[in-house]
Protein backbone atom coordinates (compact mmCIF):
# COMPACT_ATOMS: atom_id res chain seq x y z
CA UNK A 1 0.00 0.00 0.00
CA UNK A 2 1.68 3.33 -1.34
CA UNK A 3 2.11 6.28 1.61
CA UNK A 4 -1.13 8.32 0.32
CA UNK A 5 -3.49 5.42 0.77
CA UNK A 6 -5.77 6.63 3.66
CA UNK A 7 -6.57 3.99 6.50
CA UNK A 8 -9.69 3.55 8.33
CA UNK A 9 -9.38 1.63 11.78
CA UNK A 10 -12.20 -0.94 11.74
CA UNK A 11 -13.63 -3.73 14.32
CA UNK A 12 -16.51 -5.63 14.03
CA UNK A 13 -18.90 -6.76 16.50
CA UNK A 14 -20.93 -9.70 15.74
CA UNK A 15 -22.15 -13.19 18.49
CA UNK A 16 -22.32 -15.41 14.97
CA UNK A 17 -18.74 -16.36 14.32
CA UNK A 18 -19.46 -17.48 10.46
CA UNK A 19 -20.65 -13.23 10.08
CA UNK A 20 -17.55 -12.44 11.94
CA UNK A 21 -15.56 -13.88 9.51
CA UNK A 22 -17.21 -12.95 6.57
CA UNK A 23 -17.16 -9.10 7.20
CA UNK A 24 -13.24 -9.68 8.63
CA UNK A 25 -12.68 -10.83 4.95
CA UNK A 26 -15.04 -8.06 3.41
CA UNK A 27 -12.26 -5.45 5.53
CA UNK A 28 -9.35 -7.34 4.49
CA UNK A 29 -10.46 -7.22 0.55
CA UNK A 30 -10.61 -3.16 0.96
CA UNK A 31 -7.23 -1.33 0.27
CA UNK A 32 -7.92 1.31 2.38
CA UNK A 33 -9.28 -0.36 5.58
CA UNK A 34 -7.18 -1.95 8.38
CA UNK A 35 -8.86 -4.96 10.51
CA UNK A 36 -8.29 -3.65 14.25
CA UNK A 37 -10.41 -6.70 15.68
CA UNK A 38 -13.25 -9.14 15.95
CA UNK A 39 -15.66 -9.28 18.59
CA UNK A 40 -17.89 -12.01 19.89
CA UNK A 41 -18.42 -9.93 23.05
CA UNK A 42 -19.58 -6.39 22.83
CA UNK A 43 -18.69 -5.29 26.56
CA UNK A 44 -14.79 -6.63 24.89
CA UNK A 45 -15.46 -4.34 22.14
CA UNK A 46 -16.40 -1.40 23.97
CA UNK A 47 -13.32 -1.96 26.19
CA UNK A 48 -10.99 -2.27 23.25
CA UNK A 49 -12.39 0.91 21.65
CA UNK A 50 -10.52 2.49 24.71
CA UNK A 51 -7.40 1.77 24.08
CA UNK A 52 -7.24 2.43 20.61
CA UNK A 53 -8.64 5.05 17.95
CA UNK A 54 -10.85 3.03 16.22
CA UNK A 55 -12.57 5.08 13.11
CA UNK A 56 -15.65 2.68 11.96
CA UNK A 57 -17.45 -0.20 13.76
CA UNK A 58 -19.51 -2.96 11.59
CA UNK A 59 -21.88 -3.59 14.41
CA UNK A 60 -24.72 -6.19 15.00
CA UNK A 61 -27.27 -5.41 16.41
CA UNK A 62 -28.89 -8.83 17.91
CA UNK A 63 -26.11 -9.53 20.70
CA UNK A 64 -26.78 -10.87 24.37
CA UNK A 65 -25.85 -8.51 27.16
CA UNK A 66 -25.41 -5.83 25.01
CA UNK A 67 -26.89 -4.94 22.16
CA UNK A 68 -26.04 -3.04 18.82
CA UNK A 69 -27.97 0.08 19.49
CA UNK A 70 -27.62 0.08 23.22
CA UNK A 71 -23.59 0.03 22.52
CA UNK A 72 -24.01 2.81 19.04
CA UNK A 73 -25.14 5.19 22.07
CA UNK A 74 -21.89 4.48 24.27
CA UNK A 75 -19.40 5.28 20.90
CA UNK A 76 -17.73 8.37 20.07
CA UNK A 77 -19.39 10.54 17.92
CA UNK A 78 -16.14 10.17 15.62
CA UNK A 79 -16.46 6.47 15.45
CA UNK A 80 -18.62 5.51 12.03
CA UNK A 81 -21.13 2.33 12.34
CA UNK A 82 -22.57 0.31 10.11
CA UNK A 83 -25.00 -1.90 11.56
CA UNK A 84 -25.86 -5.39 10.09
CA UNK A 85 -28.87 -7.63 10.82
CA UNK A 86 -31.25 -9.79 9.50
CA UNK A 87 -33.91 -8.02 10.92
CA UNK A 88 -35.34 -5.17 8.74
CA UNK A 89 -37.30 -3.85 11.74
CA UNK A 90 -34.60 -1.91 13.36
CA UNK A 91 -33.60 0.30 10.36
CA UNK A 92 -35.59 3.23 11.94
CA UNK A 93 -33.83 3.03 15.27
CA UNK A 94 -30.82 2.33 13.47
CA UNK A 95 -30.53 5.53 11.36
CA UNK A 96 -32.26 7.46 14.75
CA UNK A 97 -28.60 6.73 16.08
CA UNK A 98 -26.89 8.30 12.85
CA UNK A 99 -25.59 4.98 11.41
CA UNK A 100 -23.87 5.65 8.20
CA UNK A 101 -25.72 2.49 6.68
CA UNK A 102 -27.53 -0.63 7.61
CA UNK A 103 -26.66 -3.69 6.13
CA UNK A 104 -28.83 -6.88 5.71
CA UNK A 105 -27.82 -9.86 6.09
CA UNK A 106 -26.46 -11.91 3.96
CA UNK A 107 -24.36 -8.88 3.21
CA UNK A 108 -22.86 -9.35 -0.03
CA UNK A 109 -19.07 -7.77 -0.51
CA UNK A 110 -20.43 -5.05 -2.91
CA UNK A 111 -23.04 -3.48 -0.67
CA UNK A 112 -20.43 -3.70 2.24
CA UNK A 113 -18.21 -1.55 -0.39
CA UNK A 114 -20.96 0.78 -0.49
CA UNK A 115 -20.97 1.09 3.05
CA UNK A 116 -17.02 1.36 3.66
CA UNK A 117 -17.28 4.09 0.66
CA UNK A 118 -19.98 6.08 2.58
CA UNK A 119 -17.89 6.19 5.73
CA UNK A 120 -14.60 7.37 3.65
CA UNK A 121 -16.84 9.96 2.50
CA UNK A 122 -18.42 11.17 5.57
CA UNK A 123 -14.76 11.04 7.34
CA UNK A 124 -13.04 13.43 4.45
CA UNK A 125 -13.40 16.29 6.37
CA UNK A 126 -11.02 14.89 9.26
CA UNK A 127 -7.46 13.83 7.98
CA UNK A 128 -7.40 10.18 8.70
CA UNK A 129 -3.67 8.51 9.08
CA UNK A 130 -1.96 6.89 7.08
CA UNK A 131 0.93 4.35 7.23
CA UNK A 132 1.32 1.84 9.64
CA UNK A 133 3.03 3.70 12.15
CA UNK A 134 0.47 6.62 11.10
CA UNK A 135 2.93 9.34 10.19
CA UNK A 136 1.17 11.09 7.04
CA UNK A 137 -2.30 12.80 6.46
CA UNK A 138 -4.55 12.46 3.00
CA UNK A 139 -7.93 14.24 2.66
CA UNK A 140 -9.84 11.44 1.67
CA UNK A 141 -12.19 13.79 -0.22
CA UNK A 142 -9.20 13.92 -3.30
CA UNK A 143 -10.14 10.03 -3.36
CA UNK A 144 -12.62 7.30 -4.63
CA UNK A 145 -12.38 3.72 -4.04
CA UNK A 146 -14.26 1.49 -6.61
CA UNK A 147 -14.59 -1.88 -7.77
CA UNK A 148 -13.45 -2.82 -11.07
CA UNK A 149 -13.99 -6.11 -12.19
CA UNK A 150 -12.46 -8.21 -9.84
CA UNK A 151 -10.16 -5.66 -8.22
CA UNK A 152 -11.05 -1.83 -6.37
CA UNK A 153 -9.20 0.71 -8.19
CA UNK A 154 -8.13 4.20 -6.52
CA UNK A 155 -9.50 7.11 -8.55
CA UNK A 156 -8.13 10.47 -7.76
CA UNK A 157 -10.99 13.27 -7.65
CA UNK A 158 -9.16 15.71 -9.93
CA UNK A 159 -8.34 13.44 -12.75
CA UNK A 160 -12.26 13.16 -13.54
CA UNK A 161 -13.23 14.36 -15.78
CA UNK A 162 -17.29 13.59 -16.33
CA UNK A 163 -19.21 10.64 -15.33
CA UNK A 164 -21.78 8.77 -17.82
CA UNK A 165 -23.87 6.51 -16.59
CA UNK A 166 -25.80 2.92 -18.24
CA UNK A 167 -28.05 1.40 -16.06
CA UNK A 168 -26.57 0.04 -13.32
CA UNK A 169 -23.07 0.49 -14.35
CA UNK A 170 -21.36 4.04 -14.74
CA UNK A 171 -18.17 4.74 -16.22
CA UNK A 172 -15.46 7.55 -15.03
CA UNK A 173 -13.67 9.06 -17.22
CA UNK A 174 -10.37 10.41 -16.48
CA UNK A 175 -7.56 12.26 -17.70
CA UNK A 176 -5.58 9.25 -19.30
CA UNK A 177 -8.52 6.16 -18.92
CA UNK A 178 -12.09 4.77 -17.95
CA UNK A 179 -13.34 2.50 -15.27
CA UNK A 180 -16.53 0.80 -15.41
CA UNK A 181 -18.07 0.02 -12.00
CA UNK A 182 -21.35 -1.64 -10.74
CA UNK A 183 -23.05 1.64 -9.24
CA UNK A 184 -25.56 4.30 -9.80
CA UNK A 185 -26.00 8.04 -10.90
CA UNK A 186 -27.26 8.95 -7.61
CA UNK A 187 -24.82 7.35 -5.13
CA UNK A 188 -21.75 8.55 -7.14
CA UNK A 189 -23.65 12.26 -7.32
CA UNK A 190 -23.94 11.81 -3.08
CA UNK A 191 -20.10 10.73 -2.99
CA UNK A 192 -18.48 13.69 -4.78
CA UNK A 193 -17.28 16.82 -3.40
CA UNK A 194 -20.29 19.26 -3.55
CA UNK A 195 -19.62 22.24 -6.09
CA UNK A 196 -16.83 20.80 -7.92
CA UNK A 197 -19.18 17.89 -9.52
CA UNK A 198 -22.97 18.61 -11.45
CA UNK A 199 -25.17 16.70 -12.87
CA UNK A 200 -26.31 18.05 -16.43
CA UNK A 201 -28.13 14.78 -17.22
CA UNK A 202 -29.92 11.87 -16.49
CA UNK A 203 -26.75 10.03 -17.70
CA UNK A 204 -23.78 12.64 -17.06
CA UNK A 205 -21.71 14.40 -14.29
CA UNK A 206 -19.32 16.78 -14.98
CA UNK A 207 -16.06 18.39 -13.07
CA UNK A 208 -16.66 21.90 -13.18
CA UNK A 209 -13.28 22.87 -13.71
CA UNK A 210 -12.72 19.93 -16.65
CA UNK A 211 -15.26 22.30 -19.07
CA UNK A 212 -13.67 23.83 -21.76
CA UNK A 213 -16.79 25.75 -23.47
CA UNK A 214 -20.63 25.60 -23.51
CA UNK A 215 -22.72 25.97 -26.92
CA UNK A 216 -26.47 25.90 -27.23
CA UNK A 217 -26.80 23.60 -24.16
CA UNK A 218 -24.28 21.65 -24.62
CA UNK A 219 -20.80 20.83 -22.98
CA UNK A 220 -17.34 20.18 -24.56
CA UNK A 221 -14.83 18.15 -22.79
CA UNK A 222 -12.11 17.59 -24.88
CA UNK A 223 -13.27 15.80 -27.86
CA UNK A 224 -16.74 14.92 -25.77
CA UNK A 225 -20.12 16.58 -26.56
CA UNK A 226 -22.10 16.80 -23.56
CA UNK A 227 -25.95 17.20 -23.43
CA UNK A 228 -27.72 19.68 -20.54
CA UNK A 229 -31.16 17.74 -20.24
CA UNK A 230 -33.91 20.42 -19.38
CA UNK A 231 -34.57 18.82 -16.35
CA UNK A 232 -31.20 19.93 -14.97
CA UNK A 233 -30.54 22.82 -17.50
CA UNK A 234 -31.98 25.75 -15.11
CA UNK A 235 -30.02 24.51 -12.10
CA UNK A 236 -27.04 24.46 -14.30
CA UNK A 237 -26.85 27.75 -15.87
CA UNK A 238 -27.34 29.44 -12.08
CA UNK A 239 -24.20 27.55 -10.55
CA UNK A 240 -22.06 28.58 -13.72
CA UNK A 241 -23.58 32.40 -13.13
CA UNK A 242 -22.78 32.03 -9.52
CA UNK A 243 -19.13 30.88 -10.47
CA UNK A 244 -18.30 33.70 -12.86
CA UNK A 245 -17.05 30.98 -14.85
CA UNK A 246 -17.64 31.92 -18.14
Amino acid sequence: MNQDTPIIGCIVVDDEPLALGILAEYIQKVPFLKLLGTYSDPVMALNAMQQQVVHCIVLDIQMPALNGLQLATMLSPDCKVIFTTAHPNYAVQGFELNATDYLLKPVSFERFLKAVNRVLNLLHAKPVLTGTSGEGLVDTNEVLFVKNDYKIVKVLVSDILYIEGLKEYITIYTSDKKIITLQNMKKMEAVLPAGRFVRVHRSYIVALDKIDHISKNRIFIRQTVIPVGDTYKESFFLLVNNKNLF
